[in-house]
């Protein structure tokens, strides 16, 4: 994507804008560098949004890529650096898997929920409580052959740190930051695009107190608009299209310091494990 891109444009793959019948709106933003450790991750974004002609406004939600935001902080691994145990070789030999990519995602878990030999596959939970396959490390977009991006330390401070930088960037305070990642889901075939991190807004629209429009009274309704953003986002980012930022527009949301480790259902109400 090149060329200056106008806020009112019409749905289209090209341009990476898209609207929806709710009046919310998501444009694409192109033009980002290759990100290097040390980064200036906010500056680049103001850039770029800059460069592409679009402008952010009043509520507004940035949503980044966590492989970006992974890239800046140094979240990255050589896998030449990394010895694999004796489990991590026997199960690699199932599969023909990397025993030290194996290793790494060991490293980086807190517990394996499932494993698969067979097909090397390991469901973990990772140090911020997200179930996901393969504790979340990724070699796509990085260059490097043995180079593995690993999550961030803390999303949600990476997320308040975007966030600080953006308002002193654009001088606008309500905004919000959302960062994402794709994740499997249980009894679901294909990926979704989750927030793992976020800041300037609650995750939830809690509609619990409120008449539905029958009048009756919802009991349990929490919507995890926070996973809705990041998910609609995915549709004018794409895994190849390197695009790893959108302006989420029009989104009723919650102004507030809410954070997406609110997001993890706590292990006791978890019936699933």
């Amino acid at each position: 994507m090149t060329g200056k891109v106008p806020d009112d444009i019409t749905p289209d793959m090209t341009n990476k804008s898209s609207v929806v019948p709710s009046g919310a709106r998501f444009i694409g933003i192109a033009g980002l560098p290759e990100i290097t450790e040390g980064a200036d991750l906010a500056g680049m974004i103001s850039n770029a949004i800059e460069t592409q002609g679009s402008v952010l406004k009043s509520g507004d939600i940035v949503v980044v890529t966590q492989k970006v935001v992974s890239k800046a902080e140094g979240r990255t691994v050589d896998l030449a650096t990394i010895e694999p145990s004796d489990f991590a070789r026997i199960f690699a030999g199932h599969s023909g898997r990397d025993p030290r990519l194996v290793e790494l995602v060991l490293r980086e878990s807190v517990e394996v929920v499932r494993k698969d030999r067979e097909r090397g596959i390991l469901i973990t939970e990772t140090r911020h409580g997200f179930v996901c396959a393969n504790s979340g490390i990724d070699s796509s977009n990085i260059v490097g052959d043995e180079t593995v991006t690993l999550l961030p330390e803390d999303p949600d401070g990476s997320a308040r740190e975007l966030l600080r930088r953006l308002r002193n960037e654009t001088g606008i305070r309500e905004l919000a930051v959302i960062i994402t990642d794709t994740f499997g889901r249980a009894g679901r075939e294909g990926h979704v695009t989750f927030a793992i991190g976020l800041a300037g807004m609650d995750p939830f629209m809690d509609y619990r107190g409120q008449p539905d429009a029958q009048s009756k009274v919802m009991a349990v309704t929490r919507i995890a608009v926070a996973d809705e953003v990041a998910a609609a986002s995915e549709l004018v980012m794409g895994k190849v299209d390197r695009v790893p930022v959108a302006i989420a527009r029009g989104i009723r949301y919650v102004p507030g310091n809410g954070s997406a480790r609110e997001l993890v259902r706590e292990r006791a109400y978890d019936l699933f494990r």
